[in-house]
């Protein structure tokens, strides 16, 4: 749960962080943070599925708090910059 939570809020500073970098793309600070939060799920339930994420786990170790946001920042900036790209295609 607590791995969940830190992927969650660790997306929303994902997108907002790949909207700052590609401005091109970028939502607006609270769509890039919906984006970012709805991607930091996505990538912490993927990478804690394929055991690469620490799995979320139950403990607060500290490779299971690293791999929470290591996926979260991930995940929310990669499906900010793919929303983003859609979004611009369809705006030509």
């Amino acid at each position: 749960m607590i791995g969940t939570i830190i992927g969650l809020l660790t997306g929303a500073l994902g997108g907002n962080l790949a909207g700052g970098l590609m401005k091109n793309f970028s939502l607006g600070t609270l769509w890039n943070s919906v984006v970012g939060i709805l991607g930091g799920g996505i990538g912490a339930s993927i990478l804690g599925a394929i055991g690469l994420s620490g799995g979320g786990g139950e403990t607060m170790e500290i490779g299971n708090i690293l791999g929470s946001v290591g996926s979260g920042l991930v995940g929310g900036g990669v499906l900010m910059a793919i929303v983003g790209f859609v979004r611009s295609l369809l705006n030509k």
